[in-house]
């Protein structure tokens, strides 16, 4: 992972796409809530992929510079909203996909909320070993949970800055 100031790191671009794929897995979703802009990698890649990103991020300088790039790259199908990811973003659920950039401690109650049935999940939460990257479908009665590989992010932290 790369430094990109503000204590936040990108993904590797093996994990951008990973975690991409993962989403993808099962069928191309229409919208898609992404937590953790950062820099606007990861969002510009779903931005090709999907009619609709919406992407929240808790630092607002980050979220400056994530916006500014996608102005420059015309990237017209991204809401930006400067926001606490552990919130999600309830105005525009449901979600055929969600995707995390940072670890929770836990499921986020409030995320599994918002996704809609059939709609993925994929985020790194912690573990014993460390941190797992999950996938959880959301199912007419309930949920799935896939375990799919180890993972190393940067904690998913809440408040905005």
């Amino acid at each position: 992972a790369l430094p990109i100031g503000h204590g936040q790191t990108i993904s590797q671009p093996y994990t951008v796409a990973r975690m991409t794929e993962a989403l993808l897995e099962g069928g191309r979703p229409e919208s898609v809530l992404e937590i953790g802009t950062g820099s606007g990698y990861q969002c510009a890649i779903l931005a090709q992929l999907v009619r609709r990103v919406h992407s929240v991020e808790r630092i607002s300088a980050l979220l400056d510079q994530a916006r500014a790039r996608f102005r420059e790259l015309g990237l017209r199908n991204i809401r930006l909203k400067h926001s606490d990811g552990g919130v999600g973003l309830p105005e525009y659920a449901p979600y055929d996909g969600i995707l995390v950039t940072a670890a929770a401690e836990a499921l986020p109650q409030s995320l599994l909320q918002q996704l809609a049935v059939g709609g993925r999940l994929i985020l790194p939460v912690k573990s014993n070993q460390g941190q797992v990257m999950l996938r959880i479908t959301r199912t007419e009665d309930g949920f799935q949970q896939q375990t799919l590989e180890s993972a190393n992010f940067v904690p998913l932290v809440g408040g905005m800055i």
